[in-house]
């Protein structure tokens, strides 16, 4: 028996602890992290995202896009996410030994998702439990699980969400939805699915949302024992104790998705491990940065800081002179043909002075202000671009029809795939994007931790299985 009664679930053929790994990508968990939740008796989470592959000897597989063209660049991309999330699976499920179940993560807003989920499913048969996939809405998520026989878990933020999902897909493959993931909008790491209604600055409480979650699938008539898994904020059980066995939410699984990063078997580089016993209260920000499009959130590091900083130095401008836009632009552009407000046109100015000379202009109408350094690393990084998303503001590349967007790339945004590589493969962690759930500042306040003591996975789940 677990914390207050928790207790076993039957899942993919066999009792494990209610207690799920957060699949992170870009090798943020990995065979190591995840094959030891799942032989702690867990359900362990291998992100399909990005995934490192090996080589004979074992080393790492260094991610190079040589190819000419972004759309060969993304085929490259396709393949290396397939051999490496194939790689991960497979040692993985060596390490659980039987015990446990592992299930991969995919995002659904990543370049060439469907191919990706496929190639990984027909190349790992028998050894994948179930598929986890938020980020967009996943139609096809269901029909793909069917084909190759796992089960599939949707991530939601909402029970409209979940409505909409079920309604035109998952109601047709109903015995292979083993959970739904409610994943906190306000609380998680990573990208988040804040929708238009709901305010950033203004959480909500999670029971009465995870409550209409479960009153939406009752509707559906979908068992009380198909649980709900909350995702996002969860530290101690102590602090869930009246979700267990709560007749009003049927049955409750965890998701820890920022606490395995702290562990002997995390495969993040010791910088990064070593910079999450430091969080405060309030390091981690949920910022509109990511060239997604969603809400992410991130350790607030000088990375962050330079982005908000560099979104500060931006105005509006037209290219006629109208309303307030009454003067032409002389600094930062070249042409005359943009028009701002005075006051606008003195700020510009002003930023000139300090160094930021270069003015780049947004999808929305404005110009942003950068440095000559920051200009030359936005403009590399866009046309180094490998297709990593379904969509890409920062690089306007979308993986299919024409392959773009048809607008313009954004600079205020950056490459997610480049630094989250980065900061995995031992990058400088200031200078890289650091996903973590809002609740990381725990690290430093909670006695398991203290005098630098880094458990492994099974003290890990030990632990947390006592309340703790």
């Amino acid at each position: 028996m677990g914390f207050k009664g928790l207790k076993p679930i039957m899942y993919g053929g066999r009792e494990v602890w209610p207690l799920v790994e957060g699949g992170k990508g870009v090798s943020a968990t990995n065979h190591l992290s995840s094959g030891a939740w799942a032989a702690a008796g867990g359900i362990g989470t291998v992100s399909a995202v990005n995934a490192d592959s090996y080589d004979a000897e074992g080393k790492i597989v260094p991610q190079i896009y040589d190819a000419l063209t972004r759309k060969e660049r993304h085929e490259q991309l396709i393949r290396y996410a397939i051999d490496g999330a194939v790689e991960q699976v497979r040692r993985a499920y060596d390490i659980a030994g039987g015990k446990g179940a592992i299930n991969i993560n995919v995002l659904w807003e990543m370049g060439g998702a469907q191919q990706v989920l496929e190639g990984v499913l027909e190349k790992t048969r028998g050894m994948v439990a179930g598929v986890t996939c938020g980020a967009g809405m996943p139609y096809k998520l269901s029909e793909i699980a069917q084909r190759f026989n796992v089960n599939y878990l949707p991530i939601v933020s909402s029970a409209r969400a979940f409505r909409a999902l079920w309604k035109r897909a998952y109601s047709k493959v109903s015995d292979l939805m083993a959970a739904v993931v409610y994943e906190d909008p306000w609380l998680a790491g990573g990208h988040n699915g804040l929708s238009n209604a709901e305010d950033p600055t203004k959480p909500e409480d999670p029971y009465p949302r995870v409550k209409a979650l479960r009153d939406t699938m009752r509707g559906e008539g979908i068992s009380d024992d198909v649980p709900i898994i909350m995702a996002g904020g969860v530290w101690y059980l102590r602090d869930w104790e009246n979700w267990i066995d709560n007749p009003e939410l049927g049955s409750i699984a965890f998701q820890y998705g920022t606490r395995p990063l702290l562990t002997h078997e995390s495969p993040i580089p010791q910088q990064w491990k070593d910079a999450l016993r430091e969080l405060e209260p309030g390091d981690v920000l949920l910022h509109r940065f990511s060239p997604t499009g969603f809400y992410s959130s991130a350790v607030r590091n000088p990375f962050l800081r330079n982005l908000e900083a560099r979104s500060e130095r931006q105005i509006p401008y037209s290219k006629v002179e109208a309303g307030e836009h009454t003067v032409r632009l002389d600094v930062g552009v070249k042409g005359k043909n943009f028009w701002v407000a005075p006051k606008d046109l003195e700020r510009a100015r002003a930023w000139v002075l300090e160094g930021y000379t270069d003015g780049l202009r947004t999808p929305d109408d404005t110009i942003v202000f950068v440095d000559p350094i920051e200009r030359d690393v936005i403009r590399k990084d866009q046309a180094d671009c490998m297709g990593c998303l379904s969509h890409c503001g920062f690089s306007s590349w979308k993986d299919h029809d024409d392959y773009t967007t048809g607008r313009l790339a954004d600079p205020r945004s950056f490459c997610i795939q480049k630094t989250l590589q980065d900061i995995a493969h031992d990058g400088p962690i200031d200078e890289n994007l650091m996903f973590a759930g809002h609740a990381a500042y725990k690290f430093k306040q909670d006695p398991f931790y203290s005098n630098g003591f880094t458990p492994t996975v099974k003290e890990l789940v030990d632990r947390i299985l006592t309340g703790d």
